[in-house]
């Protein structure tokens, strides 16, 4: 055994014995563990070429958790894949004149290696990569399978088009209204494309949050909620007289609203239209100023948080229509915060009883009506209050039949008049809207439907899948290259067998990640999506990934089990037991600004810190140059604060089992993490005296081993051996609940307790040292798994109990914990005045004798108590 702790040489020998056994395969029904399966998996990560912090934290949550699952008996499984298309492929093989194909598969090899310097208990016969026909092949037969039942259809949808790079644009590509490459004004363009029905599943979407999901985080589980949005209220038509230019009524001549607040109705004073409404545009027909306005609102962003910020603009169209309680003409405008994806895509306005309406009214002058009253509270038109908004507490006025009302009872009165009219009726909708999963870009899954002049579109059969994506193109930024790639887009049409033409939109990459994790179950099914030993495996036991994807992902991987399911492929309703969101990995952030106001960002490794005498920083400088620096704060490590800290690096360095300690110890799972330099230093020391202590041990080790001397003879010996089942009680119970900085605090305690323990050099003193160190050895594992498994195997323990990824967990004897005396606090009048020992099995009486005798509480006590209680085992309360 070298008596120096070399990170290198240890993890090198670790991961080949691990790779020589196959130590992390993991097979169904494995008799070698008894407790049955736990699936434990991490988000796949996207193939940018590097691995982040943040993935080095999700990993290791996920690897000492398996760790100490298989030790306690469980047949666990880790496995790993990639997210393998999307955009940034693209934009990487446009800036490097690559295909995205090239640029993913070397990210991949490259990234892969770097998780198995990691030492991750990843089992890579289960890998999967989403770029692959493989994989892909099953993502066209499902949406086959989904067409087929009417869950996949086409329809017309509102997108984000760049026409300088001939492309559809993600939300959050347009950066201030314009494409985030080309720098071109975004328009709203209305094209063909598919959609999933997911607002179908909504009601079970949204019960099963409640009554399945127990085991998410509560945030998560409110974030899910909200997004899906259930509301209760009424849709109904305000009537109208406006035709067309072939004198038929536009929309039958109703317009229709929903609205949760049917009780504000009688205080319209306006309607609002989006820009792509019909009404919007008839009446631009003939209005020249309100066409250019209408264009106008077609540039910019579709996202509906930005909708909801945005400055709200209008236009009067010159048309009317209809109230239909009261007959008098409301005004209709058009706004440029209305979409015509969202209902109907009309709103009433009611400013007096509407923040948006109040703030719209005021800027164009236009008539507010008071129809809500709360006690007590006085109306003005001057400024918007909250309490103007108020359902909850206020009743209708001004509002003829309907006064007196209050929220509940105007609904259902003005929900029955609106249906007697045959103009409306209580409806529930949801926020939550179907899944478009087409993409104007290359890198992704090809839809599979082709186009035929006779025939229309129709779909590839199925003994066709999968349609390859030519792996060759490189994008220019001129439009999707599958347009120009006629080896791809010529095929003949299934149905008459005459020429056609291949889909070129390929598929949302969450379709990738909604079920890609089952795929792991199955490795090697060509002849299903998933197979038998799916059933095995899943619902997955641990998800563990960030908060970001709490809403989309999340919702996507529900929402396509229970197709799935429905489907008769799986046999589960939910994919996801339990769900981990780990915190983000801060760092410090340095920079400096031109005149302009443009920052540059320094990485932390280029920066000299000058601290005062309690080591806080109180200026920063450049390395380079020796000129100063602003200190901007602790943020989230990123690509755009250059504040990350390279994995690779920090392996090299101090290892791997050194980077792994440091990020279980600085924080719990669920918390942000803040990355600390003389944190990883610490850490490191710590492995080392791990090691040097282990070294030092060795001989008595290999004695006590070779020996069958009982441990724990004398009172010392057994003050020791009650310290370390102690702290292992304490870790077992913090492992449970996924709270590993704590663990790590554990083994440094117990590291501190053997090496301070004062041992004679008997045999039952060696067999104590044995049995605390292996108990150790086995604690810090999870976390630490290289230099564990060698010390394990230097020891001699592998002799004795065989490998320690195998060993199986210590467990706390009672009898350890058993103590002859124990400590009691003594309390007077509620203040703590004292402690006494005494026997563990001590009368009351005794007990109270012996505190009444304690001389730091006789000062205390003037006359006799009047009452003293006794909680065994731990206080004595005495009241005078």
């Amino acid at each position: 055994m070298q008596d120096k702790y070399s990170p290198a040489d240890v993890e090198q020998a670790a991961q080949s014995h691990w790779k020589a056994i196959d130590a992390y395969k993991a097979v169904e029904h494995d008799p070698r563990f008894p407790k049955g399966k736990y699936y434990a998996c991490s988000m796949l990560p996207y193939p940018s070429g590097k691995l982040h912090m943040g993935h080095v934290r999700n990993y290791t949550i996920n690897d000492v958790m398996y760790r100490y699952l298989r030790m306690n008996g469980y047949n666990v499984l880790m496995p790993m894949g990639w997210d393998a298309f999307g955009m940034p492929a693209e934009n990487a093989a446009m800036a490097n004149n690559v295909p995205p194909a090239q640029w993913t598969y070397s990210n991949i090899a490259h990234m892969k290696q770097q998780m198995e310097s990691m030492g991750l208990a990843i089992d890579w016969s289960r890998e999967m990569t989403a770029c692959t026909p493989e994989y892909y092949k099953w993502n066209q037969w499902m949406f086959l399978k989904m067409l087929e039942k009417g869950i996949i259809y086409k329809k017309t949808g509102t997108v984000n088009w760049d026409p300088i790079d001939q492309t559809v644009l993600a939300n959050e590509q347009v950066v201030d209204g314009r494409g985030w490459r080309s720098g071109a004004l975004i328009e709203k363009r209305e094209i063909p494309m598919y959609y999933a029905r997911i607002t179908d599943y909504a009601d079970e979407l949204l019960a099963y949050v409640d009554d399945k999901l127990p085991g998410w985080p509560e945030r998560v589980r409110t974030m899910q909620t909200n997004w899906i949005g259930k509301s209760t209220g009424v849709r109904f038509a305000f009537p109208h007289q406006i035709k067309d230019a072939s004198g038929a009524a536009i929309g039958d001549g109703k317009m229709y609203v929903f609205t949760t607040r049917p009780d504000t109705v009688m205080g319209v004073t306006f309607c609002a239209v989006a820009p792509e409404h019909a009404l919007a545009t008839h009446a631009a027909q003939s209005n020249p100023e309100l066409a250019a306005f209408i264009a106008e609102c077609k540039l910019g962003s579709v996202i509906e948080a930005d909708m909801a910020t945005m400055e709200k603009k209008g236009m009067p169209t010159g048309l009317f229509v209809s109230h239909p309680l009261t007959g008098a003409q409301v005004e209709v405008w058009v706004g440029n915060y209305v979409l015509i994806t969202y209902g109907d895509g009309a709103v009433m306005g009611v400013p007096a009883h509407d923040e948006r309406d109040f703030l719209f009214a005021q800027k164009y002058a236009l008539p507010l009506k008071q129809v809500i009253a709360v006690e007590g509270k006085e109306y003005s038109t001057g400024a918007w209050q909250e309490w103007y908004g108020d359902k909850d507490s206020g009743v209708c006025v001004n509002s003829g039949k309907y006064d007196g009302l209050a929220y509940a009872g105007a609904v259902d009165a003005v929900a029955l008049d609106l249906a007697a009219l045959g103009l409306g009726e209580k409806k529930v909708t949801f926020r939550l809207r179907d899944w478009g999963i087409s993409r104007q870009r290359y890198w992704g899954t090809p839809i599979p439907m082709i186009h035929c002049a006779d025939c229309g579109v129709v779909p590839v059969p199925e003994k066709d899948l999968p349609v390859i994506l030519p792996e060759e193109c490189v994008p220019d930024g001129s439009g999707n290259p599958l347009n120009k790639h006629e080896a791809f887009l010529k095929c003949d049409c299934p149905q008459c067998g005459k020429p056609a033409r291949r889909e070129t939109d390929t598929m949302d990459t969450f379709v990738d990640s909604s079920w890609y994790y089952m795929r792991y179950t199955s490795p090697g099914s060509k002849d299903a999506m998933v197979d038998a030993r799916n059933d095995y495996w899943m619902p997955m036991d641990q998800y563990i990934g960030g908060i970001e994807h709490a809403v989309m992902h999340l919702l996507y991987a529900r929402f396509w089990t229970k197709i799935m399911r429905d489907f008769g492929l799986v046999k589960f309703d939910e994919p996801f037991v339990n769900l981990l969101t780990q915190g983000m990995v801060l760092n410090e952030t340095y920079f400096r600004e031109d005149a302009a106001g443009k920052k540059t960002w320094f990485n932390p490794a280029d920066i000299d810190l000058t601290l005062d005498d309690k080591g806080r920083p109180q200026g920063a400088t450049l390395k380079a140059d020796g000129q100063a620096v602003h200190i901007g704060g602790t943020e989230k490590m990123s690509k755009s604060k250059n504040n990350g800290i390279d994995p690779q690096a920090q392996i090299e360095q101090y290892g791997a089992d050194t980077a792994r300690l440091f990020t279980m110890f600085a924080s719990p799972p669920e918390q942000t993490l803040e990355w600390s330099g003389s944190g990883v230093e610490g850490a490191n020391r710590f492995l080392r005296r791990v090691w040097a202590y282990s070294y030092a041990q060795s001989p008595r080790i290999a004695q006590a081993l070779a020996s069958a001397a009982a441990p724990a003879a004398s009172e010392a010996q057994k003050t020791l051996r009650r310290e370390l089942h102690k702290i292992l009680q304490q870790a077992d119970y913090d492992l449970k609940r996924i709270q590993y900085n704590t663990v790590v605090s554990a083994c440094m305690k117990m590291l501190n307790t053997l090496e301070s323990a004062k041992l004679d050099d008997g045999a039952a003193s060696s067999a104590l040292l044995a049995e605390g160190l292996s108990i150790f050895l086995r604690l810090l594992n999870p976390v630490a798994p290289h230099i564990t498994h060698v010390l394990w195997q230097e020891l001699g323990y592998a002799k004795v109990h065989g490998d320690i990824l195998n060993a199986p967990w210590p467990q706390v004897d009672p009898a350890a914990l058993e103590q002859a005396e124990i400590e009691m606090m003594i309390q007077v009048n509620g203040k703590l005045r004292g402690s006494i020992t005494v026997a563990k099995d001590a009368d009351k009486a005794s007990i109270e004798a012996q505190a009444l005798a304690c001389e730091s509480v006789q000062k205390y006590i003037e006359t006799t108590p009047k009452k003293i209680i006794v909680v065994p085992g731990k206080l004595i309360s005495i009241v005078v």
